[in-house]
C-alpha cells in the first residue's frame, strides 16, 4: 500500500478511534464537557508548537550559516527545495557530535534543516545529498504539522482517563469512572503506539522522497549505513543528552549498536558501503527479525534499518 495512503488511513483510524471513546463514554461519565479536554491538549501542543524551534535551536546548539560561509551545503539544499517545489528552508550546522541531519519548524515557509559537523566528515557529496533530501521530504510532506496533529490525540485520551480517575468517576457513575479510567490509559498507550507508528511511516516516506528528488537508492541506503555504523562509536554519554531529540534525526542513534551488526550482512564486500549489486541482492530476500527487535521497532519513532534499506532496495530502478 502507498505510504501516503497508509498515513491518511491511520489519521482516520485514529480519529475515528477518539469520535468512538468520547461518544461512547459522553459527557455522563466525565465530570465536565469532553471539549474541556481537547481544549487543553490543544494549549499544550500549541505551546510546544511556538517554543518548539527555539528549544530545538538551542538543545542542538545550532549555528546557522550563510550562503558565503557555507556555499556547497546552501546550493545542495536550494536544489533540492525548488526540484521539491518548496521555499529554501534556512541552513544550520548543529554541534552535537552525533554525525546526523534534522529538520524542524512549524511550516514549510519556517523550515530549517541542520547537520552536525560529524555527518560532513562521514559522508561523500552523494551520500550528504541524498540526506539532505530526506530532510527536504519531510519538509514538503509536513510532516512535522502532521506528527503535531497527531500528538494532541493522545493528549486528549490521557486527560480524560486522568479525570475520571481522580476526580470520582463523573456524574451519575461512581465507582465505574475509576475502572473506565484505567481502560482509557490502554487506549492512550495504544494511540501512542499508533503515532510512532505513523513516525516510522514518514521515515519511509521521505527515504522515498529523496529518490524521487534525483537521489540514487544506493546513495541513501549508504548514507543509513554510514550513519548507524558512525553513531555505534559516540560515547553513550552524548548519546544520553540527545536522547529527547532522537525522533528529528534520519536514524535513532540510540539503536545503532544492534543496527550494525545486522547491516553487515548487507555489505558483503565490507567496503563500508552498500553498492547497487548489493541492494538488488537484498531485494529478493526476506527480512526476519527477533522478537525482541520487533518491539524494539513497535516503541521506535524509527524502522528497524535493515526493513528500512529493504525498501530502498525496492526503489532500485524505479525513479
Amino acid at each position: 500500500m502507498g505510504l501516503q495512503v497508509r498515513m491518511y488511513l491511520l489519521v482516520g483510524l485514529m480519529f475515528a478511534v477518539l469520535y468512538g471513546v468520547i461518544t461512547g463514554i459522553g459527557s455522563a461519565l466525565v465530570g465536565g464537557s469532553l471539549v474541556i479536554y481537547a481544549i487543553l491538549a490543544l494549549f499544550f501542543v500549541g505551546i510546544q508548537w511556538m517554543i518548539g524551534p527555539a528549544m530545538v535551536g538551542w538543545m542542538m546548539k545550532i549555528k546557522w550559516v550563510s550562503e558565503q560561509e557555507e556555499p556547497e551545503l546552501h546550493q545542495m539544499v536550494a536544489e533540492l527545495a525548488q526540484s521539491a517545489r518548496i521555499p529554501k528552508p534556512r541552513v544550520g550546522i548543529s554541534q552535537v557530535p552525533i554525525p546526523n541531519a534534522f529538520a524542524f519548524g512549524r511550516t514549510q515557509r519556517d523550515a530549517r534543516v541542520c547537520v552536525t559537523e560529524g555527518i560532513r566528515r562521514l559522508l561523500n557529496r552523494d551520500e550528504l545529498r541524498a540526506v539532505l533530501g530526506h530532510e527536504v521530504s519531510h519538509i514538503k510532506h509536513r510532516d512535522m504539522t502532521l506528527m503535531t496533529l497527531l500528538s494532541v490525540l493522545p493528549l486528549i485520551i490521557y486527560f480524560m482517563a486522568f479525570s475520571l480517575i481522580f476526580s470520582g468517576g463523573g456524574r451519575g457513575r461512581g465507582s465505574y469512572g475509576p475502572l473506565i479510567g484505567i481502560g482509557l490509559f490502554i487506549v492512550y498507550f495504544f494511540f501512542q503506539l499508533l503515532v510512532l507508528y505513523g513516525s516510522r511511516i514518514r521515515e519511509y516516506y521521505a527515504d522515498q522522497g529523496s529518490v524521487r528528488l534525483g537521489n540514487r537508492p544506493r546513495h541513501m541506503a549508504t548514507a543509513l549505513y554510514k550513519l548507524v555504523a558512525g553513531s555505534a562509536k559516540v560515547p553513550k554519554e552524548a548519546l544520553g543528552r540527545a536522547e529527547g531529540m532522537k525522533a528529528f534525526f534520519v536514524n535513532d542513534p540510540s539503536r545503532a549498536l544492534r543496527e550494525v551488526s545486522e547491516l553487515k550482512e548487507i555489505d558483503q564486500d565490507m567496503s563500508g558501503t552498500i553498492d547497487r549489486d548489493e541492494l538488488t541482492a537484498l531485494r529478493t530476500k526476506t527480512v526476519r527479525l527477533r522478537t525482541s527487535a520487533k518491539i524494539m521497532e513497535a516503541l521506535s519513532t524509527h524502522p528497524n534499518m535493515l526493513k528500512r534499506i529493504k525498501h530502498l532496495s525496492s526503489l532500485v530502478d524505479t525513479y
